[in-house]
């Protein structure tokens, strides 16, 4: 037998009462006498009504709902910021509906699309490493309240929350120059990455700074940062006339992928080359020697982008706010830079 939803309709039928007398008096709206909201209560009670947020958001032109885009769901500092999200978003009074691109720019469009069809007041988005055309983004942007958390554009004017990635990056790079190290390698993405470019810049600035050499052949570009390109990466570095003494690898997937190749050759960690990742995931911890990382603020990232988005969604002026908030990162010293 098909079930039948209980609407307002249904309600307002059986009582004999108007659909917006119905609906007020489930408001506690003060123009309702107490008997009727009562009876109306009782009613709904009985008959498990469960109010319809979308039917609401149209009549209000308000649904309470905030739309999270990520690339990927799954990635544990991801899951920090997500956890950021749900906390603050319940804390003032909103819903929260997640999806994920999966790193693919056409989905991350369709997504957007979804969210705006289900009537959200704002989105925030982590933007896919692929994403090159715009214009997507910005037609969402002219229709509601969007902020970019984590992976963003210069290229999009819109409040945008991350990591000090380039800060974070020089105070890393600076550690293993501090330790005596000199040829000290960065493991990166190729270009078009917003994240990679400010790691990069403060790996360069470090340098700088110290009046060391930028040697070309210790800049490595690759197309993912994952572990087994930080394995392949590490044996070319390896390879080359005179190797590192420390690499910085963008990820701490890369960096794990560093330290194990190291081991693989039996070279002394930190003593012949030190290892800096950046994220402090939950395998920093895990490998051996434990990896120095960047300790980045998921949650904190995540509570300031809805904090933020929710400031525009119930600000009623016009002009966009077009503001990059940088959250500072730690670093985290561990064996694989330092032994006592």
């Amino acid at each position: 037998m098909k079930k039948e939803a209980v609407t307002l309709k249904k309600l307002a039928q059986i009582l004999d009462l108007s659909i917006s007398t119905v609906s007020r008096a489930l408001s506690d709206h003060p123009d309702i006498s107490e008997e009727t909201k009562e009876k109306v209560r009782k009613l709904a009670d009985a008959l498990h009504y469960v109010p319809n947020i979308f039917a609401q958001g149209f009549r209000n032109r308000k649904t309470k709902i905030i739309g999270v885009v990520v690339p990927n769901i799954t990635h544990y500092f991801t899951t920090t910021m997500v956890r950021g999200i749900l906390e603050e978003a319940a804390i003032k009074g909103y819903r929260v509906i997640i999806s994920e691109s999966n790193n693919d720019p056409l989905r991350q469009t369709e997504m957007l699309n979804t969210m705006l069809q289900f009537g959200v007041d704002g989105i925030l988005v982590s933007l896919t490493k692929m994403t090159r055309d715009i214009d997507d983004v910005l037609k969402i942007l002219n229709k509601i309240p969007l902020i970019l958390f984590d992976k963003v554009s210069s290229k999009i004017p819109c409040t945008q929350i991350t990591i000090n990635d380039e800060e974070a990056a020089h105070d890393a790079v600076e550690h293993l120059i501090n330790i005596g190290k000199k040829r000290i390698a960065i493991i990166k993405e190729r270009d078009f990455s917003y994240t990679s470019e400010k790691r990069y810049a403060g790996y360069l600035s470090a340098l700088k700074e110290h009046n060391l050499e930028i040697d070309e052949k210790l800049i490595i570009s690759v197309d993912d940062i994952s572990t087994q390109h930080g394995q392949q990466m590490t044996n070319h570095l390896l390879s080359i006339k005179n190797p590192p003494d420390a690499i910085f690898a963008i990820t701490d997937s890369a960096a794990i992928g560093v330290i194990q190749t190291l081991k693989k050759f039996d070279i002394k960690i930190p003593e012949e080359i030190a290892v800096v990742g950046f994220s402090n995931s939950r395998r920093s911890t895990v490998i051996e020697p434990n990896l120095t990382t960047v300790d980045q603020p998921g949650e904190t990232i995540g509570k300031n982008a809805v904090k933020y988005l929710i400031d525009e969604i119930e600000n009623t002026v016009e002009n966009v706010s077009n503001k990059l908030i940088e959250i500072k990162g730690t670093l985290i010293i561990r064996d694989s830079t330092f032994k006592v």
